[in-house]
């Protein structure tokens, strides 16, 4: 069921906003050549627990999901792209990373996920990061009332393949609120003007994710992590999104910080 939020309502899922940008800000300064990917995790299990915010991940056990997840973030490295289970890793110079987090603060949910290089970045790399940037932008700008889901799917779309990116739509975009996962489902490529209108209080994580050269993926023996099936690199970007009557309110945005 898609569910419309109240102006007191998308006020109120502000502070899992904030505490979500400060979150992956705080979490990308300090994930460094080196950094094992457990650090990461204790790390932001200890933020969570400051805050007094609640893990949307931990207990998480979807149908695709072999087990509950058992961490409280998403750390998907190089050809991994998606729902990467933490484990016994020290990133390495070049390494591609992609922190996906969300949590709940007196109810209400917000998810977001950025992606960057640590050492040395690769070319390919940072234009493959860029494009899934740039992606989300116009997925944001496409996100007004009047318009429907399709518009935001052709947005992302045209985007990726512009830059010779294939797409894959098993996974993207969802409804966000009391829960981490709800209706509508907005796929990373579509038709404009087709779809769910787009109406006030509508408040959803959009989530450009792309591989380097195929749209396939493959599930690690952990029953969670996604990589491409033919090893190349992923990135994926990610902001909750509110649609207002005065245009797109990005409560994840960490421009606040000085960061993108």
């Amino acid at each position: 069921m898609i569910e419309l939020r109240t102006p007191a309502e998308i006020e109120a899922m502000r502070p899992a906003g904030r505490f979500v940008a400060e979150t992956l800000v705080a979490l990308r300064e300090d994930t460094k050549v080196g950094t094992n990917l457990l650090t990461i995790d204790r790390r932001a299990h200890e933020l969570i627990r400051r805050a007094g915010a609640e893990s949307c991940y931990i207990d998480y056990h979807p149908s695709f999901g072999a087990s509950p997840f058992g961490k409280v973030i998403c750390t998907s490295v190089n050809d991994a792209v998606l729902h990467g289970l933490p484990h016994d890793y020290a990133l390495r110079d070049g390494d591609l990373v992609t922190l996906d987090f969300a949590v709940s603060i007196d109810g209400w949910v917000a998810d977001s996920a950025v992606s960057f290089v640590v050492g040395t970045a690769r070319d390919e790399d940072l234009a493959l990061i860029d494009t899934t940037q740039r992606a989300l932008d116009a997925a944001i700008g496409a996100a007004s009332v009047g318009g429907r889901i399709g518009d935001i799917s052709h947005a992302i779309a045209e985007v990726a393949r512009a830059d010779g990116y294939e797409i894959n739509t098993d996974f993207g975009g969802h409804g966000v609120g009391r829960t981490m996962h709800g209706d509508p489902h907005v796929p990373n490529d579509g038709k404009p003007n087709r779809g769910y209108p787009l109406r006030a209080g509508l408040v959803v994580a959009l989530e450009p994710w792309f591989l380097q050269t195929t749209d396939e993926l493959v599930t690690d023996p952990d029953g969670w992590t996604l990589r491409s099936a033919d090893g190349s690199r992923g990135a994926h970007a990610e902001h909750t999104v509110a649609i207002t009557d005065d245009g797109p309110l990005i409560l994840t945005d960490r421009s606040f910080l000085g960061v993108d």
